[in-house]
């Protein structure tokens, strides 16, 4: 074969290979960020959260609303903050207005309600979406099948509860009928602190 047209060959064969390894560089880029510790979210004061801040901590994250039937769920999770925030629980609720439109008010109205009505000291998130392209990074994550296939899909309602273990994997679904009172939720807490 010609020199000439072997080192023409070489350089052809490298200036297609390069995208490709970007391409390439680019997804694995992408799949390092998706994990729940390299989010970073607004709490609902419109600061900063670093979720590197939960690391080594056990996170029960449920989308919240003021008023819904499942509201009262909050007191709830109010007693579950307080039982199991000192064994490394946290409880982290994030205002969602999509279903029925039964969180209409602002960031500062929700602190309000919760605070009045049922004492929240618990986390909680700005308001923002849980699904579709436009959700928020976390629950993006949250109903990922790549996260976990047995807890992945669309958010129904409100007061979906995911659990995420120490290491920011999902490890547990339950839906707003499961109430944070249930033997069944205490059970995948207890577990997933020990």
């Amino acid at each position: 074969m010609n020199p000439c047209l072997k080192m023409t060959c070489v350089a052809l064969m490298a200036f297609v290979a390069s995208p490709l390894i970007v391409a390439k560089n680019k997804v694995a880029e992408e799949k390092t960020v998706k994990q729940i510790h390299d989010l970073t979210m607004k709490s609902i004061q419109g600061k900063d959260v670093p979720l590197k801040s939960y690391k080594d901590k056990v996170i029960l994250v449920v989308n919240v609303a003021s008023a819904c039937g499942y509201t009262p769920q909050y007191k709830g999770l109010q007693a579950l903050h307080d039982k199991y925030a000192s064994k490394g629980l946290v409880v982290l609720g994030v205002p969602s207005n999509e279903f029925g439109a039964q969180e209409p008010g602002s960031d500062e109205e929700i602190t309000e309600f919760c605070k009045k009505n049922y004492g929240v000291t618990f986390d909680l998130m700005a308001k923002t979406k849980v699904n579709g392209a436009d959700a928020c990074a976390l629950y993006q994550i949250l109903t990922s099948k790549d996260a976990n296939e047995a807890t992945a899909g669309k958010v129904k309602w409100n007061f979906t509860k995911f659990l995420v273990g120490k290491d920011g994997k999902v490890i547990g679904r339950f839906e707003p009928g499961v109430s944070p009172e249930s033997e069944e939720l205490a059970k995948a807490i207890e577990k997933a602190l020990n």
